[in-house]
């Protein structure tokens, strides 16, 4: 079944970004069942188009207007698909909000995602970034998803493995850019559920409100104190939430900035690898709370970019430039960012 899909064009991209960058898409389009998809593949027009698969937008700066299609992802639904001796299966449609997703499997006296509480976004953008937070990735827990191919105009199953997942990354930013668009996703959430409170902030949090024995929502309480504590509202101060990944380096790398630097934040990832606290790193260069134009780093957390009024997306990467070089000939640490270039 193929469905006209109803095109808007020059259609302001504002609303569509937590930034709040006002760029302009060519076209645009709600994208509430994959029959929409297969109706722009089936398009010569439409398809001959470049293409931009929107969420909740948390994850793009828009440099510019978008010279093509926008396919703002609507699809809804959440729900129990089946269970086994160790996991219930809850799949959740690519447009639904993922806090939302993680609320729901708490009200359903599920846990698993509870440590990945108010991260902004949509349920499909989640795996393309890997999302992760307080000691969890959204890898820990997706069993499998179902995509659109644009270049066959089948729907496809793919497991964990496929995925390809890694830290901030999967399959979808490297072999199946542009060509897939997550359709939803499948986690499987542990029946022996055990709270992952390894991450200091959280253990702290769960002290003050004194909870001993802590149930999943305690946890998802907690990181959301946190959270809200630390990081900016976007629909009060247009932000994208950590705008720099946590970098990894070698053993011998952390163990000599440690001689030079002996506050520097890092977690051991193995016996090879450290992962350096990127906000460390930005607040000992002297950003927090700097400016440089409209444009910001929130003065609570220097991993943090803001838009603080009328911020285009080049005055944000032209911040985020100035960082980059900073913490390099600090560190000699090359940070890169999360949210992706448009």
């Amino acid at each position: 079944m193929t469905i006209s899909p109803s095109i808007q064009y020059h259609f302001s991209l504002r609303h569509h970004n937590t930034f709040g960058v006002d760029a302009q898409a060519y076209a645009y389009v709600e994208v509430a069942s994959s029959a929409v998809l297969a109706s722009i593949r089936s398009d010569n027009i439409l398809s001959a188009l470049p293409r931009l698969v929107l969420g909740g937008g948390s994850n793009i700066v828009l440099t510019q207007d978008f010279p093509g299609l926008v396919m703002h992802m609507g699809i809804k639904g959440i729900e129990i698909v089946a269970e086994n001796d160790e996991f219930t299966f809850v799949r959740a449609a690519a447009g639904e909000n993922w806090h939302q997703l993680v609320l729901w499997t708490l009200d359903h006296a599920l846990g698993g995602l509870e440590n990945l509480s108010l991260i902004p976004g949509s349920v499909g953008a989640a795996p393309i970034q890997n999302i992760g937070a307080y000691g969890v990735e959204a890898r820990d827990y997706i069993h499998g998803l179902r995509v659109y191919d644009f270049d066959s105009g089948e729907i496809i199953m793919l497991n964990n493995a496929d995925c390809r997942f890694g830290y901030r990354d999967s399959i979808f930013k490297q072999d199946l850019r542009s060509r897939c668009i997550v359709l939803d996703v499948t986690f499987a959430l542990p029946k022996r559920w055990q709270a992952n409170v390894g991450y200091a902030d959280v253990a702290r949090k769960l002290t003050e409100s004194g909870v001993v024995a802590p149930c999943a929502r305690d946890v998802s309480e907690a990181v959301i104190a946190i959270r809200t504590a630390k990081l900016p509202d976007p629909a009060v101060i247009g932000n994208a939430g950590s705008f720099f990944k946590n970098p990894i380096v070698t053993t011998r790398q952390r163990d000599a900035l440690l001689d030079r630097f002996p506050g520097l934040v890092s977690y051991r990832q193995s016996a090879f690898e450290y992962k350096l606290a990127a906000g460390w790193l930005i607040d000992q260069c002297g950003w927090k709370g700097r400016k440089l134009g409209a444009a910001g780093v929130y003065e609570k957390q220097a991993l943090v970019l803001v838009n603080r009024g009328d911020a285009t997306g080049a005055d944000i990467v032209q911040l985020a430039d100035a960082i980059q070089k900073d913490v390099l000939e600090r560190f000699g640490v090359q940070l890169e960012p999360e949210p992706v270039y448009v």
